[in-house]
Parts: structure tokens; sequence; C-alpha cells
């Protein structure tokens, strides 16, 4: 029990991450990125390349790729998002045009990633010397990126409840319509929230890399999980989400412990078609 109730919490905690920044995404951009993954994966894969050909410290690569994600987020807002933005603002199809542009993205990036790393796994070793945590042997790589996880998550809900920049971006994602009489520039918000977004993204490929080895193919689960978070949290909902991720973790993991491991794909999907069952505004609201 104690050792599931610990890989549950450090894998609930890469799941919060990654959940961000779809969550603040969708929240103040109402953009569905259903190529979130491809974003992950790519975080993952530059680590890989910085720890492996260059020799840098994870810890190093994490400063590179997370403003590097955050600038290729900026860029894909001005180049595809922005259009469909102005195109769609008086009719209300922003999120259904989102969609079918993201899911053509998802397809493009995943051939980059396949002709530029093949379609095997990758990985690199670090930190690979157990740490005894209440009688349970965990790895201190995977270890250290949970409490990496839950820093960075952390610093993000500070940083929306109390700064001004989280003030604004909360007054775009409640009351869009309202945000400019007090000299909110919505489009200015979205586009920086889209690139937090890809950055957090990032940050859950790095956190990732550093305890799994992945495959050029993972991103759309990925997606898939971060859309189970972000539902069961409830759309736009930070707390809901980091709530929401280390469920997930925990159950993923219980039911990897007690039943069988090829059945935790099943149960995160039961628990999707369960939210929007019986709590389609999620568990938190």
């Amino acid at each position: 029990m104690v050792t599931t109730l610990v890989v549950g919490l450090v894998l609930g905690g890469t799941f919060a991450l990654m959940a961000l920044g779809l969550t603040i995404q969708y929240g103040v951009a109402r953009i569905m990125n259903l190529a979130y993954g491809e974003f992950v994966i790519g975080g993952s894969f530059l680590t890989y390349l910085a720890v492996s050909a260059a020799g840098l410290n994870p810890f190093v690569a994490f400063l590179l790729v997370v403003p590097l994600s955050y600038l290729a987020s900026h860029l894909c807002y001005d180049l595809i998002m922005r259009p469909l933005e102005r195109r769609s603002r008086n009719t209300g199809r922003l999120e259904v045009d989102s969609i079918l542009v993201t899911f053509g993205l998802m397809f493009l990036l995943q051939g980059v990633y396949l002709s530029s790393f093949g379609s095997g796994f990758r990985g690199y070793d670090w930190l690979e010397v157990p740490v005894d945590i209440f009688g349970t042997k965990i790895s201190s790589g995977r270890l250290v990126g949970a409490l990496l996880a839950v820093a960075v998550g952390g610093s993000l809900y500070l940083a929306i409840q109390k700064t001004r920049w989280g003030m604004a971006t909360r007054a775009v994602a409640t009351r869009p319509g309202f945000a400019p009489l007090v000299g909110i520039d919505n489009e200015r918000q979205a586009r920086f929230a889209f690139a937090v977004g890809g950055a957090l993204a990032a940050a859950g490929g790095v956190v990732l890399s550093m305890y799994q080895p992945f495959t050029p193919t993972d991103g759309v689960f990925f997606t898939m999980k971060a859309l189970v978070v972000v539902i069961m949290g409830g759309l736009g909902n930070l707390a809901g989400a980091m709530a929401a991720g280390f469920i997930l973790g925990l159950v993923e993991a219980g039911v990897s412990a007690a039943v069988d491991p090829g059945l935790t794909l099943a149960a995160t999907y039961a628990i999707f078609l369960a939210v929007l069952l019986w709590r389609p505004n999620g568990l938190f609201g």
C-alpha cells in the first residue's frame, strides 16, 4: 500500500504539471490543443539531446527547453491560432476550429519526431540510485522529477492568485466581455497564456524524461491524460487540475498494483467517461 501511494503521488505530480498547461490554454485562450502531447514529447526529446549529445544536466536542460518551448508556442499562436481567433471572433467557432487545426498539427509534429528519431524508445540514465521512503525503494530521478513538477505547479498557482498578471488572466478566463472595460487586452492575455501552456507542456516533458523512456508516438496518450485531468478538475480550474492529476496518478498506481498494469489506460478512460456522465463540470467545478 505504501509503495502504491508513493508511486501514485510521483506519477500524479507529472500528470498535474502536464495538465496545467492545457488548462490555462483552454481556460484563457479558449483553444483546445490536441497537439499538446506533442509539445510534451518535444520537451522530452530536447532534454534527451541536451543530456546525451551535449552532456548537460537535466536541470540545465530544463532552463533551456522551457523558454524555447515558450517561444515556439508564442510563434504557433501568432501564425496559426490568431488568424483562427480573428476569423471566428463573432461566430463562436474558435473551439471547433482549434480542434481541427491542432489535430493536423499533432500529426505534423509526430511525423517530424519519427523522421528525426525513429520509432524506438529513447531515454537516458540519470540518478538511478534508489531512495528509501517509508520502506519503499524509489528511483532518485523519479523523486526529483516529481518534486520539480510540484514546485513548478505551485509557483504557477501562486502567480495566478497573487500577481497582477494572474488577476488579468483570471479576468479574461471568467469575464472576457468585461475585461477590456478595465484596460485588459484579451488577445495579448490569450497569446501569453497559450505560450505559457506550451512552456508547461515542455516542463512536463523534461520531468517525464528524468525517469522513463518515451517514443515519438507517445504524445497522443499524454494529450488524453491531460484532457482527463482537465475535465476531472473542471475546465480552467488550476487547483482542480493539480488535485485531479494526483487522483489519476493514485488510481493508475492502484490498478497497476492490485489488478493488472495493462488495465491502467482502461481505468483512465473509465474515469473520463464517469466524470462526463455524472459530473460534466468536473469534480471541483
